[in-house]
Protein backbone atom coordinates (compact mmCIF):
# COMPACT_ATOMS: atom_id res chain seq x y z
CA UNK A 1 0.00 0.00 0.00
CA UNK A 2 2.94 2.36 0.46
CA UNK A 3 4.40 1.09 -2.22
CA UNK A 4 1.46 2.50 -4.07
CA UNK A 5 1.42 5.90 -2.53
CA UNK A 6 4.73 6.05 -3.86
CA UNK A 7 4.07 5.85 -6.90
CA UNK A 8 1.24 7.97 -7.58
CA UNK A 9 3.86 10.39 -5.66
CA UNK A 10 5.77 10.33 -8.53
CA UNK A 11 3.54 9.92 -10.95
CA UNK A 12 1.99 13.31 -9.61
CA UNK A 13 5.41 14.86 -9.20
CA UNK A 14 6.04 14.13 -12.87
CA UNK A 15 2.46 15.20 -13.76
CA UNK A 16 3.80 18.55 -11.70
CA UNK A 17 6.66 18.66 -13.89
CA UNK A 18 4.91 18.36 -17.24
CA UNK A 19 1.54 20.41 -16.00
CA UNK A 20 1.03 22.45 -12.78
CA UNK A 21 -0.14 19.87 -10.14
CA UNK A 22 -1.65 22.23 -7.38
CA UNK A 23 0.06 21.92 -4.24
CA UNK A 24 -2.71 21.18 -1.96
CA UNK A 25 -2.87 17.93 -3.77
CA UNK A 26 0.21 16.81 -2.50
CA UNK A 27 -0.40 17.74 0.61
CA UNK A 28 -3.09 16.02 1.00
CA UNK A 29 -1.84 12.84 -0.68
CA UNK A 30 0.90 13.34 2.24
CA UNK A 31 -1.92 13.26 4.77
CA UNK A 32 -3.22 10.49 3.50
CA UNK A 33 -0.08 8.28 3.28
CA UNK A 34 0.58 9.01 6.78
CA UNK A 35 -3.29 7.99 8.13
CA UNK A 36 -2.68 5.02 6.03
CA UNK A 37 0.81 4.45 7.54
CA UNK A 38 -0.64 5.51 11.10
CA UNK A 39 -3.64 3.22 10.70
CA UNK A 40 -1.71 0.12 9.47
CA UNK A 41 0.26 0.58 12.83
CA UNK A 42 -2.33 0.97 14.49
CA UNK A 43 -3.22 -2.41 13.61
CA UNK A 44 -0.38 -4.19 14.18
CA UNK A 45 0.03 -3.16 17.63
CA UNK A 46 -3.08 -4.18 18.13
CA UNK A 47 -2.57 -7.57 16.53
CA UNK A 48 0.41 -8.02 19.01
CA UNK A 49 -1.54 -7.12 22.31
CA UNK A 50 -3.90 -9.29 20.90
CA UNK A 51 -1.73 -11.99 20.74
CA UNK A 52 0.19 -11.40 23.96
CA UNK A 53 -3.59 -11.44 26.06
CA UNK A 54 -4.04 -14.79 23.84
CA UNK A 55 -0.45 -16.04 25.75
CA UNK A 56 -1.30 -15.16 28.92
CA UNK A 57 -5.01 -16.27 29.02
CA UNK A 58 -3.43 -19.44 27.76
CA UNK A 59 -1.23 -19.08 31.45
CA UNK A 60 -3.59 -18.34 33.26
CA UNK A 61 -5.93 -21.50 32.14
CA UNK A 62 -3.39 -23.22 32.78
CA UNK A 63 -2.57 -21.61 36.12
CA UNK A 64 -6.66 -22.32 37.11
CA UNK A 65 -6.24 -25.60 35.93
CA UNK A 66 -3.47 -26.55 38.48
CA UNK A 67 -5.03 -25.01 40.86
CA UNK A 68 -8.05 -26.92 40.54
CA UNK A 69 -6.02 -30.06 40.51
CA UNK A 70 -4.32 -28.83 43.66
CA UNK A 71 -7.68 -27.75 45.62
CA UNK A 72 -9.37 -31.09 44.71
CA UNK A 73 -6.43 -33.49 45.73
CA UNK A 74 -6.09 -30.68 49.37
CA UNK A 75 -10.09 -31.32 49.63
CA UNK A 76 -9.22 -35.11 49.17
CA UNK A 77 -6.20 -35.27 51.94
CA UNK A 78 -9.20 -32.95 54.39
CA UNK A 79 -11.61 -35.72 53.41
CA UNK A 80 -9.02 -38.36 54.20
CA UNK A 81 -8.02 -36.75 57.67
CA UNK A 82 -11.45 -36.26 58.41
CA UNK A 83 -12.55 -39.80 58.16
CA UNK A 84 -9.10 -40.67 60.42
CA UNK A 85 -9.82 -38.03 63.09
CA UNK A 86 -13.57 -39.77 63.01
CA UNK A 87 -12.31 -43.08 63.70
CA UNK A 88 -9.91 -41.66 66.56
CA UNK A 89 -12.43 -40.01 68.07
CA UNK A 90 -14.96 -43.09 68.23
CA UNK A 91 -12.02 -45.14 69.46
CA UNK A 92 -10.93 -42.94 72.37
CA UNK A 93 -14.98 -42.35 73.56
CA UNK A 94 -14.96 -46.28 73.46
CA UNK A 95 -12.07 -46.35 75.07
CA UNK A 96 -13.51 -43.59 77.95
CA UNK A 97 -16.30 -45.53 78.13
CA UNK A 98 -14.72 -49.04 78.94
CA UNK A 99 -12.46 -47.39 81.80
CA UNK A 100 -15.55 -45.68 82.91
CA UNK A 101 -17.45 -48.70 83.69
CA UNK A 102 -14.20 -50.09 84.91
CA UNK A 103 -14.10 -47.55 87.40
CA UNK A 104 -17.51 -46.95 88.46
CA UNK A 105 -17.38 -51.20 88.80
CA UNK A 106 -14.15 -51.06 91.26
CA UNK A 107 -16.30 -48.29 92.98
CA UNK A 108 -18.86 -49.66 93.63
CA UNK A 109 -17.53 -52.88 95.03
CA UNK A 110 -14.80 -50.61 96.97
CA UNK A 111 -17.85 -49.00 98.47
CA UNK A 112 -19.34 -52.24 99.01
CA UNK A 113 -16.71 -53.79 100.56
CA UNK A 114 -16.24 -50.27 103.08
CA UNK A 115 -20.04 -50.87 103.81
CA UNK A 116 -19.38 -54.31 104.83
CA UNK A 117 -16.35 -53.26 107.08
CA UNK A 118 -18.08 -50.73 108.97
CA UNK A 119 -21.53 -52.82 109.78
CA UNK A 120 -18.88 -55.58 111.00
CA UNK A 121 -16.60 -52.74 113.09
CA UNK A 122 -20.06 -51.03 114.44
CA UNK A 123 -20.72 -54.85 115.68
CA UNK A 124 -17.66 -54.75 117.20
CA UNK A 125 -17.93 -51.62 118.67
CA UNK A 126 -21.30 -52.25 120.00
CA UNK A 127 -20.06 -55.57 121.06
CA UNK A 128 -17.28 -53.75 123.26
CA UNK A 129 -19.35 -50.99 123.84
CA UNK A 130 -22.02 -53.92 126.00
CA UNK A 131 -18.89 -55.51 127.48
CA UNK A 132 -17.32 -52.23 128.69
CA UNK A 133 -20.80 -51.38 130.17
CA UNK A 134 -20.65 -54.83 132.03
CA UNK A 135 -17.07 -53.99 133.69
CA UNK A 136 -17.80 -50.67 134.36
CA UNK A 137 -21.44 -51.42 136.33
CA UNK A 138 -19.02 -53.98 138.45
CA UNK A 139 -15.61 -51.08 138.74
CA UNK A 140 -18.44 -49.11 139.99
CA UNK A 141 -19.31 -51.55 142.55
CA UNK A 142 -16.18 -52.75 143.34
CA UNK A 143 -15.53 -48.51 143.79
CA UNK A 144 -18.21 -48.10 146.12
CA UNK A 145 -17.30 -51.50 148.18
CA UNK A 146 -13.70 -49.63 147.78
CA UNK A 147 -14.95 -45.79 148.99
CA UNK A 148 -16.39 -47.28 152.13
CA UNK A 149 -13.52 -49.23 153.11
CA UNK A 150 -11.41 -46.01 152.18
CA UNK A 151 -13.88 -44.39 154.20
CA UNK A 152 -12.71 -46.50 157.21
CA UNK A 153 -9.29 -45.90 156.17
CA UNK A 154 -9.23 -42.47 156.19
CA UNK A 155 -11.48 -42.15 159.24
CA UNK A 156 -9.04 -44.36 161.02
CA UNK A 157 -5.84 -41.93 159.58
CA UNK A 158 -7.42 -38.78 161.00
CA UNK A 159 -7.92 -40.61 164.13
CA UNK A 160 -4.44 -41.48 164.33
CA UNK A 161 -3.43 -38.00 162.73
CA UNK A 162 -5.92 -36.12 165.53
CA UNK A 163 -3.65 -38.57 168.28
CA UNK A 164 -0.24 -37.44 166.56
CA UNK A 165 -1.13 -33.72 166.61
CA UNK A 166 -2.73 -34.29 170.43
CA UNK A 167 0.77 -35.65 171.28
CA UNK A 168 2.73 -33.30 169.50
CA UNK A 169 0.75 -30.62 171.16
CA UNK A 170 1.36 -31.97 174.69
CA UNK A 171 4.72 -33.06 174.02
CA UNK A 172 5.42 -29.08 172.66
CA UNK A 173 3.51 -27.69 175.97
CA UNK A 174 6.19 -30.12 177.91
CA UNK A 175 9.24 -28.11 176.38
CA UNK A 176 10.53 -24.96 178.11
CA UNK A 177 12.31 -21.88 176.98
CA UNK A 178 15.51 -20.78 178.79
CA UNK A 179 17.69 -17.92 178.26
CA UNK A 180 20.94 -18.39 176.86
CA UNK A 181 24.15 -17.48 177.26
CA UNK A 182 24.03 -13.96 175.81
CA UNK A 183 21.28 -13.55 177.89
CA UNK A 184 18.50 -13.85 174.69
CA UNK A 185 15.35 -15.75 175.46
CA UNK A 186 16.06 -18.79 173.59
CA UNK A 187 13.23 -20.82 171.85
CA UNK A 188 12.14 -24.06 173.10
CA UNK A 189 14.65 -26.64 174.20
CA UNK A 190 13.94 -30.27 173.10
CA UNK A 191 16.02 -33.10 175.62
CA UNK A 192 15.76 -35.96 172.93
CA UNK A 193 15.04 -37.03 169.38
CA UNK A 194 11.10 -36.77 169.42
CA UNK A 195 10.88 -33.84 170.95
CA UNK A 196 13.17 -32.42 168.21
CA UNK A 197 10.42 -33.95 165.91
CA UNK A 198 7.85 -31.79 167.39
CA UNK A 199 10.14 -29.00 167.20
CA UNK A 200 10.66 -29.38 163.02
CA UNK A 201 6.63 -29.67 163.01
CA UNK A 202 6.38 -26.18 164.17
CA UNK A 203 8.41 -25.55 161.19
CA UNK A 204 9.72 -22.19 162.84
CA UNK A 205 13.31 -22.84 162.84
CA UNK A 206 15.96 -25.03 161.11
CA UNK A 207 17.39 -28.02 163.29
CA UNK A 208 20.40 -29.30 162.62
CA UNK A 209 21.19 -32.68 164.56
CA UNK A 210 24.89 -34.01 165.06
CA UNK A 211 27.10 -36.31 167.38
CA UNK A 212 30.78 -35.76 167.32
CA UNK A 213 34.23 -36.26 169.20
CA UNK A 214 37.20 -34.55 169.57
CA UNK A 215 38.85 -34.43 166.50
CA UNK A 216 41.78 -31.90 165.51
CA UNK A 217 39.39 -30.71 162.65
CA UNK A 218 36.35 -28.63 162.78
CA UNK A 219 32.96 -30.84 161.71
CA UNK A 220 30.59 -28.98 159.77
CA UNK A 221 27.42 -28.56 160.89
CA UNK A 222 25.10 -27.10 159.20
CA UNK A 223 25.66 -23.73 157.88
CA UNK A 224 28.67 -23.70 160.89
CA UNK A 225 31.68 -25.49 161.93
CA UNK A 226 32.51 -26.93 165.30
CA UNK A 227 35.39 -28.35 167.23
CA UNK A 228 34.83 -30.48 170.44
CA UNK A 229 37.70 -29.14 172.68
CA UNK A 230 36.51 -30.91 175.84
CA UNK A 231 33.72 -33.08 177.68
CA UNK A 232 33.41 -33.47 181.16
CA UNK A 233 30.63 -36.23 181.88
CA UNK A 234 30.47 -35.99 185.62
CA UNK A 235 29.90 -31.83 185.53
CA UNK A 236 27.90 -32.16 182.48
CA UNK A 237 30.09 -29.54 181.16
CA UNK A 238 31.77 -29.58 177.14
CA UNK A 239 34.03 -26.66 175.69
CA UNK A 240 33.93 -26.24 171.72
CA UNK A 241 35.52 -23.93 169.17
CA UNK A 242 33.37 -23.21 166.22
CA UNK A 243 33.80 -20.60 162.80
CA UNK A 244 31.20 -18.48 161.19
CA UNK A 245 31.53 -15.80 159.07
CA UNK A 246 35.28 -16.77 159.10
CA UNK A 247 35.47 -15.80 162.68
CA UNK A 248 36.34 -18.33 165.15
CA UNK A 249 34.06 -18.14 168.73
CA UNK A 250 35.37 -20.01 171.57
CA UNK A 251 32.47 -21.61 173.99
CA UNK A 252 33.90 -23.00 177.26
CA UNK A 253 32.54 -24.57 180.25
CA UNK A 254 28.93 -24.86 178.87
CA UNK A 255 26.85 -27.16 180.13
CA UNK A 256 24.14 -29.78 179.20
CA UNK A 257 20.83 -27.75 177.41
CA UNK A 258 21.98 -24.29 177.81
CA UNK A 259 21.62 -22.87 174.93
CA UNK A 260 24.84 -21.56 173.43
CA UNK A 261 23.74 -18.39 171.34
CA UNK A 262 26.09 -16.47 168.91
CA UNK A 263 25.14 -14.11 165.92
CA UNK A 264 26.24 -14.11 162.09
CA UNK A 265 26.44 -11.67 159.90
CA UNK A 266 22.91 -10.56 158.29
CA UNK A 267 20.90 -11.92 161.18
CA UNK A 268 18.86 -10.16 163.86
CA UNK A 269 17.94 -13.79 165.72
CA UNK A 270 21.06 -15.76 167.14
CA UNK A 271 22.17 -19.39 166.19
CA UNK A 272 21.65 -21.73 169.08
CA UNK A 273 23.45 -24.78 169.75
CA UNK A 274 22.14 -26.98 172.20
CA UNK A 275 23.81 -30.00 173.35
CA UNK A 276 21.87 -32.90 175.31
CA UNK A 277 24.15 -35.83 175.36
CA UNK A 278 27.48 -35.64 176.99
CA UNK A 279 29.66 -38.59 177.17
CA UNK A 280 33.52 -38.85 177.47
CA UNK A 281 34.55 -36.69 174.85
CA UNK A 282 31.45 -36.95 172.66
CA UNK A 283 28.53 -34.33 172.86
CA UNK A 284 25.44 -34.64 171.06
CA UNK A 285 22.44 -31.91 170.36
CA UNK A 286 21.52 -29.81 167.32
CA UNK A 287 22.00 -26.40 166.04
CA UNK A 288 19.18 -24.43 165.57
CA UNK A 289 18.88 -21.56 163.22
CA UNK A 290 16.52 -18.77 161.76
CA UNK A 291 14.09 -19.93 158.61
CA UNK A 292 15.70 -17.56 156.52
CA UNK A 293 19.63 -17.00 156.17
CA UNK A 294 20.82 -14.51 154.55
CA UNK A 295 24.30 -16.45 153.32
CA UNK A 296 26.10 -19.95 154.17
CA UNK A 297 27.76 -18.69 157.89
CA UNK A 298 30.84 -21.12 157.82
CA UNK A 299 34.28 -20.26 157.38
CA UNK A 300 37.06 -21.44 157.00
CA UNK A 301 39.56 -23.05 160.14
CA UNK A 302 42.04 -21.12 161.23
Amino acid sequence: MLKNVSRTGQRLATNAGEGAVPPIAIILLAAIALLVGANVYSFLEIRSLRDEVAERLVTVDERLALLDGSVERTSTQLDSKVGEVRKMVASAEKEIDQRARQVESRVLGRTNSLEKRIDESSAEHQARITAVGGRLEEFQADTQSKVGSLDGRVTTVKESVDKTQAELEKTIADLSSVRGDLGVQSGLIATNGGELDALRALGERNYYEFDMGKTKQPQKVGPIRIRLTGADQKRNRFSIELWADDKKIEKRRKTLLEPVQFYVMGSRVPYELVINKIEKDVIAGYLATPREVPRAAAGSTE
